[in-house]
């Protein structure tokens, strides 16, 4: 399917990595330039290079910490004199759960920084880009959350509210940004192989003394999965994808789950 997406430009958040970077690889390869975002230089820069030698796009690589509003408006800043205009704009910059406990026990600063980098750095960023935004009909917002906001997952406390938020965010942004022609849609993984989570499932497989897909396997049927599977992060990518196109320009304020079916809540 021609998505009709070359010579667009994209913000992604968290692009170093895992989904981040998936996404960013998935509109590279329908050749829409970048502007990469993430903590980590080097990392950023590894990302940059293989997407512009794969797939020619330009890619701009610009460190960045969410949680922090003069970093995020240095780093737009630095993107518009390169890219005046910025057509899609995905949010999904958000860490791996700190450590496997109880989060109610956790210090206000821990909440706060997770929440800071999810929620609050997802309306910094689109603060930020919004106006370099069309208005012609072909500007999106796509916002990564997740199945731990609809799911009581432990322990993932502050996740489950970070994803609740995205969502809601969404929602409201579609309907504040209507007008504008913007577009704000989320896209909602579930179990998905990221490098996080494959050091998850090999760790909790030599726990449970099982193998990684004996684990997996199990894990899927606890949680109703009912694909069966988890999912890749190029399946999540592809429908960050479609919604940047112009084929989904009637999409808007969805929640579009990339679960294998988990949130069909079978039970």
């Amino acid at each position: 399917m021609e998505l009709g997406l070359r010579d667009r430009v994209a913000v992604v958040t968290g692009a170093s990595k895992g989904i981040g970077r998936a996404i960013a690889e998935a509109l590279a390869a329908e050749g829409v330039h970048l502007v990469l975002l993430a903590r980590g230089a080097d990392a950023l820069d590894a990302v940059a290079l293989e997407t512009r030698r794969r797939c020619g796009v330009k890619t701009l690589p610009v460190p960045c910490d969410v949680r922090d509003a003069a970093s995020v408006k240095a780093a737009v800043d630095l993107a518009s004199r390169e890219f005046p205009v910025v057509h899609i704009l995905v949010n999904n910059a958000g860490g791996p759960i700190k450590r496997q406990e109880r989060q109610i026990t956790w210090s206000d600063a821990e909440w706060v920084d997770d929440v800071n980098t999810k929620t609050v750095g997802m309306l910094r960023v689109t603060q930020a880009v919004l106006p370099l935004m069309p208005r012609d009909g072909t500007g999106r917002v796509i916002n990564v959350s997740g199945i731990a906001g609809i799911s009581a997952l432990g322990p993932a406390l502050t996740h489950g509210i970070n994803n609740a938020a995205m969502n809601q965010a969404t929602s409201y942004l579609a309907k504040d940004l209507a007008a504008e022609r913007i577009t704000v849609n989320a896209v909602i993984p579930g179990l998905i192989a990221t490098e996080w989570r494959e050091t998850w499932a090999q760790t909790s497989a030599v726990q449970n003394g099982q193998n990684a897909l004996a684990f997996l396997d199990e894990t899927c049927r606890q949680w109703g999965i009912v694909s069966g599977r988890w999912g890749t992060m190029a399946e999540v990518a592809d429908a960050v994808a479609f919604l940047a196109s112009d084929r989904a320009s009637y999409i808007n304020g969805a929640r579009l789950a990339v679960d294998g079916g988990y949130s069909v809540n079978a039970r």
